[in-house]
This record gives C-alpha cells, structure tokens and sequence, in this order.
C-alpha cells in the first residue's frame, strides 16, 4: 500500500501517474510534507516524503480501492499457498473439498463455501475465492468488486460524519481518507477499457489498457509506440467498456501466463486462435456499467478537490 496522491499550489489531488519521477512541488495531502515521485521498475510508481515520512502514510493507514491492484484478499502466506493448491488440485476440477483440507484463515476470509447439497456436505471455491487464482469471470468480477467499493465509501463517509460530530482530532485525517478514496474511484469511473488486436509484421499481439480519452487518440500513441519494435503494426479495437477502469489489473492477474513484454511495455499479450476467442467472450459477457447516484456525484466531482488525467 502506497501513497499514489499529492497536493498542488491550488490544492488539487494529483495522480503519481500523472507526473514525471524525481522531486515534485505537491505535498502530502496528511501532512503538508514535500514530495518525490518515485517511478522505478521494481516497486510500485508512488510518494516518498523528502524527509522523515509522517506516521499517517508510515502506518499505511490510507485507504485504497477494494480489490483493485492487489488480489491476495489479505490472506497469510501459508493461506494463499493452500488456497491455490487447493484450486490446482480441486477447484479447477471441480471436485468438491474435504473439511480437514480446508484451515480457518481460508473460511474467515470467504474463500469457500460449503456446498449442502452433496452428501456429506463439502467445500467449493466461493466467487470471492477464485480472485486470488485469477480464476473468476470478468462479469462476475464486477459483480464481486462493485458492492466492496461503494461499502468502503460508506465507511469512511461515516467515519467523517462521527469525527464532525464528536469533534475528534483526527477529523482532518478523516476528510483526507475520504478526499483520497473518492479521487481513485473517480479515475476508474473516468476511464474506458480497451482491447487491441495488433497485426505486426512477425506476427499478431494483443493489448489490454484503460484511457480517460477517445480510444482512437490512445490508438495512435500506441502504434508510434510499437514501431520502435516493428516495421509495421496494424491496430484494430476489438472493444472498449465505458466506466470500467477497474477491470485492467485484474484482467493482467488474470491472464497473466498470457503476458508477452515488449521492451519496457507490459500491457501486451499473445494468444492463439481459440485463447483469444475465450477472452473476448469474457470481456463481452461484461454488462454495461450503470452508475449508482453515489458514482455519479464522483464523477461530477469539483475540480478542486480531485484532478484526474485528461
């Protein structure tokens, strides 16, 4: 967990992708602290303070997506190790799962679920289960993720509204966690999902990828990119999904054995005729996102409280 926002002179959120890496003139939106935009290839792009970090990001106590880069659902090592044996050994199989396999961590966190209708009763993988393999349907993905996000948003609006109330001295970190959730959900809602299918001149690669701007824009950056690597590269959209920011990272968790690196760009895939058949599918079956009331007023969000790429 890292901090990915800081504060301009006009006191506007700014993304670390937004800005170059090395030092920057925005500060800790906790602290008032000045900032570095670390952009490395090893860790994740985020904030450092120039000097000693404050105890709020230290504590790594500021809030972040649910399910959004980080698929793990909090497990233990020893958990998230049995979980995918399990899946390897029974969930892709379908088969059902004996009780004595199954350890407390992994009923706490809602891997599994009993299935009764079997005698005697087993386990199967619960939707929330198959995050972590990678293994659930991007429909159903949403269908997951969706309810923690607004639940998240809930809490912490309630959590602001009880500091007001009570006066608490962490008042101002509490409007700071909700200033913060509330711009990364803005920036998901903001962008549309794409998928390329890109005909070099050694062959066919596929690009996954998430813009706030017309794909056709994207597009043309996209090929200037690749003919740093090939002669040629013809690019067709294959789809793009309004206000479905939040799929990217899980498709890549997803698909991941599928990767094909190109250079420095990592967005890229292969798949054969019937693989590419079976992820359109899953992109496809996706529904149209409608947006609750609560999405809606961040997306209309004022300006100068939340900036977001253009």
């Amino acid at each position: 967990m890292w901090l990915k926002y800081g504060v301009d002179e006009d006191g506007i959120l700014i993304c670390i992708e937004d800005i170059d890496r090395g030092k920057t003139l925005l500060k800790c939106p906790y602290c008032n602290g000045e900032l570095t935009a670390k952009k490395g290839k090893v860790k994740e792009h985020h904030f450092a303070h120039h000097g000693e970090t404050c105890r709020r990001v230290a504590n790594r106590e500021f809030p972040t997506l649910p399910l959004y880069d980080n698929f793990n659902i909090q497990l233990s090592g020893k958990d998230l190790a049995q979980l995918k044996l399990l899946w390897k050994e029974y969930g892709a199989k379908n088969y059902p799962i004996s009780s004595y396999l199954v350890t407390p961590g992994l009923l706490k966190a809602g891997m599994l679920r009993k299935n009764v209708y079997i005698k005697p009763p087993e386990y199967e993988f619960s939707d929330l289960g198959k995050v972590p393999v990678g293994a659930l349907e991007l429909t159903r993905f949403n269908d997951v993720q969706e309810p923690l996000l607004l639940k998240k948003l809930l809490k912490l609006e309630l959590a602001l509204k009880h500091a007001e109330y009570k006066n608490a001295p962490d008042l101002a970190y509490r409007l700071t966690d909700l200033k913060l959730y509330r711009a990364q959900l803005q920036r998901i809602l903001c962008s549309s999902l794409y998928f390329l299918e890109i005909e070099t001149n050694i062959g066919i690669i596929y690009k996954i990828g998430v813009t706030t701007r017309p794909v056709i824009k994207r597009v043309a950056e996209v090929k200037i990119d690749l003919l740093a690597h090939y002669s040629s590269a013809a690019i067709k959209v294959l789809g793009t999904w309004e206000h479905r920011g939040n799929v990217e990272l899980y498709f890549k968790h997803r698909y991941q054995g599928f990767n094909y690196p190109i250079g420095s760009l990592t967005e890229y895939y292969k798949f054969n005729t019937e693989d590419v058949k079976i992820v359109l599918s899953d992109l496809q079956q996706m529904k149209r996102k409608v947006l609750s009331q609560d999405e809606i007023d961040i997306l209309e969000e004022n300006t100068n409280l939340i900036q977001v790429a253009v």
